[in-house]
């Protein structure tokens, strides 16, 4: 079962360079977050710190009651056991079988014997749709499959926090839609608690419970899907909404003359808000909410064709009706 974690004013300097500075926010138990942000915003940073193999300048950790930040080394090792971790590339061993890549924290960090390392591998691997493929070397299979053999990997020891790092990065479109449904599907498995970082925005609108946008060394915005893809502050609906005008610039942030240039340009409209993809066997998860929840109660009315059920053809998305704006919104 997955496990809050709480962030209090997390900063992370190198050296005079200030990456992010006094992030706080809370990733919910058994929920899927998703962490967006331009290029060279230090989200990568963010998850390398959260799971101790970075120490932030300034702030606080908490997971069951521990700052991770104070722990000692060998007390952090043993909250490191609630963590699996994805990298961006898979971070396999080249020299090893898919079987052994993912055997290895295993042999690594228990004492389990290897007829039950191979029932754990086999079942891990069958989970992330591998069967069969336990004698290939990385090098001789896909992206998408490292990226599921990674994932296996991370599944092992039945952590109770998923960090995954860019899983899209140099998968095509249909491959990261088959990667997609599988976190929705591990997440009702398993329980767990994803933080996916990403940038890819069609996944961004579809797949997580919350979202957050780093940018310009902090935290924008933190929250529920629908708060952030309903959300008319200007760097969140630019980089939600993949738009040209905004404060962000090819170098990150436009500077004054670029902004006083947009001014009085008309934005165009916010797109309908999409259904949320389920789980493929109709499973509910523990962070999925009914479409236009959120908006309903805080007042908000959605872009017009949100939650349509247009999507019902998609697997793993149920239809539903539209969602009518509420008394509140439309006064």
């Amino acid at each position: 079962m997955g496990v809050e974690i709480k962030v209090e004013g997390l900063t992370k300097r190198f050296g005079s360079q200030v990456i992010w500075n006094d992030v706080s926010l809370t990733l919910p138990a058994g929920e899927i977050s998703v962490m967006l942000g331009p290029s060279g915003t230090g989200k990568s940073v963010f998850l390398k710190t959260l799971v101790g193999l970075l120490k932030p300048d300034a702030g606080a950790i908490w997971i069951q009651d521990r700052d991770l930040t104070q722990l000692r080394e060998h007390d952090l090792y043993e909250v490191r056991k609630l963590f699996g971790v994805l990298f961006q590339d898979g971070a396999l061993f080249g020299s090893m079988n898919l079987y052994d890549n993912v055997a290895f924290p295993l042999r690594e960090h228990t004492k389990k014997s290897e007829s039950d390392i191979r029932k754990i591998v086999l079942e891990k691997m069958d989970l992330v749709g591998l069967t069969g493929a336990e004698s290939k070397l990385p090098g001789e299979i896909s992206g998408g499959m490292r990226k599921r053999a990674g994932l296996a990997r991370a599944l092992v020891l039945d952590p109770e926090i998923l960090l995954i790092d860019e899983p899209d990065s140099g998968l095509d479109p249909v491959r990261t839609s088959y990667i997609n449904q599988l976190f929705i599907d591990l997440n009702a498995q398993i329980d767990a608690t994803f933080l996916i970082v990403t940038h890819d925005i069609n996944s961004t609108r579809t797949v997580p419970d919350n979202i957050g946008l780093l940018y310009h060394r902090h935290l924008a915005m933190f929250g529920p899907r629908e708060m952030l893809l309903s959300s008319e502050e200007p760097v969140v609906r630019q980089f939600l909404n993949a738009q040209t005008i905004g404060p962000i610039g090819m170098s990150e942030e436009k500077d004054a003359d670029e902004l006083a240039s947009e001014r009085g340009q008309e934005l165009p409209p916010l797109p309908p808000i999409p259904l949320q993809l389920g789980t493929s066997d109709g499973t509910p998860r523990r962070g999925e909410r009914p479409p236009g929840e959120w908006c309903r109660a805080n007042g908000i009315t959605p872009p017009p064709g949100s939650f349509q059920s247009h999507n019902a053809g998609v697997p793993g998305v149920r239809p539903t009706e539209p969602v009518q704006p509420t008394e509140a919104a439309i006064s």
